[in-house]
């Protein structure tokens, strides 16, 4: 079932998901670049979790109105989704824009931890190499600025209020 996905995303595409205009600013160019460096990298070492930019599912949505169509990435579980407001991540951004994700968590009746801490631990790995550091969001899944020290595919523990998800994100140069 995932090649009969893959195959039916085989469009020329801008890093919107729309067909690509017949005249694109240097900007969109650039960003188009960067979203291509970054998917080889990502098929390279077989690494990178899908960057959706169709709506919100209804639990991810509070806050946006109308049909939400953000780029946005799921954990492997499903319990969590990475918003991205900067597409691509990038490791270093040049322009005065920052890396800014909002994580909203699938709402649950009851925490696994009632006691567990609410804050959102990153713990991101380089793929490919020994390279780790730990991001935090303070008071659990919400709003964050998430930079990494070097571009490529990094690979997301993720663990909040007793629950726990992963997802791969990748950052270009």
């Amino acid at each position: 079932m995932s090649s009969v996905v893959l195959l039916a995303g085989c469009t020329a595409t801008t890093s919107g998901g729309s067909a690509a205009p017949a005249a694109t600013t240097a900007a969109t160019a650039s960003a188009t670049t960067a979203t291509t460096a970054a998917t080889t990298a990502s098929a390279a070492t077989g690494c990178g979790s899908r960057v959706e930019t169709g709506p919100l599912p209804d639990w991810a949505d509070a806050g946006f109105s109308g049909d939400a169509r953000v780029p946005h990435v799921f954990g492997a579980k499903g319990d969590i989704v990475a918003v991205l407001f900067a597409h691509p991540l990038r490791q270093v951004r040049d322009d005065g824009s920052n890396n800014k994700i909002l994580w909203v968590a699938r709402a649950a009746t009851t925490s696994p931890d009632p006691v567990a801490p609410a804050t959102l631990v990153i713990t991101a790995r380089l793929d490919g190499t020994d390279t780790q550091v730990i991001r935090e969001v303070p008071g659990g899944p919400g709003p964050s600025i998430i930079d990494l020290p070097r571009a490529g595919c990094w690979r997301l523990d993720l663990s909040w209020s007793g629950h726990t998800d992963t997802m791969d994100l990748v950052y270009a140069r």
